[in-house]
């Protein structure tokens, strides 16, 4: 199953891509939320290796997800792959600057099953593919809201 959504942000490239590759501040909230994360590598700078031990609720019951980037062009592009109960999905995120303060946010979500039980949880969430399509569209604009905000703050001018 796959899920797609462009959003054009009012933002330079350079801030954009620090705030969708700021993985601190996606551990932190995550742990804000009461999900437990642990790092698995001991890299100090972003890039292809990291990789993160996630304990989260997901419909319902405590799952196990290994997450880890498997891609990294800076300022360009990432993804990440995470794996789950045998399904597996990657998350790309491509960036392209339209002009000097505006830059094109395209974001990619692929879900694959590899297990039976895993194929059935897909094909149920496949009835409900328009809603979750409408969530993850508003989660990627509000992303791209909240990119539009920080651009202000200390920390994120150009």
């Amino acid at each position: 199953m796959k899920f797609s959504k462009r959003e054009d942000i009012e933002a330079p490239l350079d801030v954009v891509f620090r705030a969708v590759s700021d993985f601190n501040a996606f551990e932190r909230s995550a742990m804000r939320r009461g999900i437990e994360v642990s790092r698995r590598d001991d890299l100090e700078q972003p890039g292809v290796g990291m990789a993160w031990d996630v304990r989260a609720p997901v419909r319902g019951r405590l799952r196990d997800i290994s997450i880890r980037v498997a891609a990294w062009a800076p300022e360009t592009s990432l993804a990440l792959n995470a794996d789950s109960s045998g399904i597996l999905a990657t998350l790309t995120v491509e960036l392209v600057a339209l002009s000097r303060n505006r830059t094109r946010m395209q974001v990619g979500l692929e879900l694959r099953a590899v297990t039976m039980s895993s194929k059935l949880l897909l094909q149920s969430m496949k009835l409900a593919k328009h809603s979750l399509d409408a969530r993850f569209a508003k989660r990627v604009a509000d992303f791209g809201t909240e990119i539009e905000g920080r651009q202000t703050k200390v920390g994120w001018e150009t």
